[in-house]
């Protein structure tokens, strides 16, 4: 199985990137400051890092300079810093690769598949029928495009499907009615009455929903649209 090793400071950021890659069937180990992640690195040996380029009051690039005189792991920064300049920078230190906040965690998969694969690393080191997503009770598998709650395999629509898929691929990340008709099927307003997407979701809701009055998976954002709660309120 492929270890990855996520360094980062903010908890709830480092939580939601492990539970998807565990989901992704990648072994994810994590470190909070430079010491852990550099004797992380030394007694795991992790076939990729994923390092913030803030970590705290530390410099992720420092970081980085002290991770390739122990290791030639492949590294991909996460930054806010969206310059080209400093995404130039950060490449010229040895990163493997640069990715900009906001991002979606379909493009986190993507880029680690590249940049393994390009390292020599089969990305795919892990069970054919390892579910795409895992958000505890909840899985979504993208290949079989089967939808798993509390072991049990739900009877979805291929639309219910994909749209559920595109919410919980950018977790708390809110989309409108007239977004989700482009990416979910390549229409708009123009076109098709935003009412579908209600519906879709209406329906979506009563199949994953232990109250679908009370949603706990899908929720409204009122006055803007949707978005997926990938974890348990507390």
């Amino acid at each position: 199985m492929v270890k990855i090793l996520v360094v980062d400071d903010d908890p709830d950021l480092v939580q939601l990137m492990s539970q998807y890659l565990v989901g992704e069937g990648y072994e994810v180990v994590n470190a909070g400051d430079s010491a852990s992640a550099l004797r992380v690195t030394a007694a795991q040996d992790p076939q990729l890092v994923l390092l913030d380029i803030v970590i705290g009051s530390e410099d992720g690039r420092d970081v980085l300079r002290e991770l390739r005189l122990i290791s030639d792991v492949p590294v991909i920064f996460l930054t806010g810093r969206g310059l080209e300049s400093e995404r130039i920078a950060g490449l010229k230190l040895g990163a493997d690769d640069y990715i900009v906040k906001p991002f979606s965690l379909r493009e986190v998969t993507a880029r680690i598949e590249t940049v393994l694969r390009r390292a020599g690393v089969n990305p795919k080191q892990h069970e054919i029928d390892a579910p795409t997503m895992h958000f505890g009770e909840l899985q979504i598998n993208i290949d079989t495009h089967e939808v798993h709650l509390n072991g049990d395999l739900l009877d979805l629509t291929s639309k219910e499907f994909a749209l559920l898929a595109f919410l919980a691929s950018s977790p708390r990340q809110v989309y409108t009615r007239a977004q989700l008709l482009d990416h979910v099927w390549e229409s708009s307003s123009e076109w098709q009455n935003e009412a579908t997407v209600t519906e879709h979701i209406r329906r979506i809701r009563t199949k994953i929903e232990a109250d679908s009055d009370h949603p706990r998976w899908i929720t409204t954002v009122r006055g803007v649209g949707y978005r997926f709660e990938p974890q348990s309120p507390k």
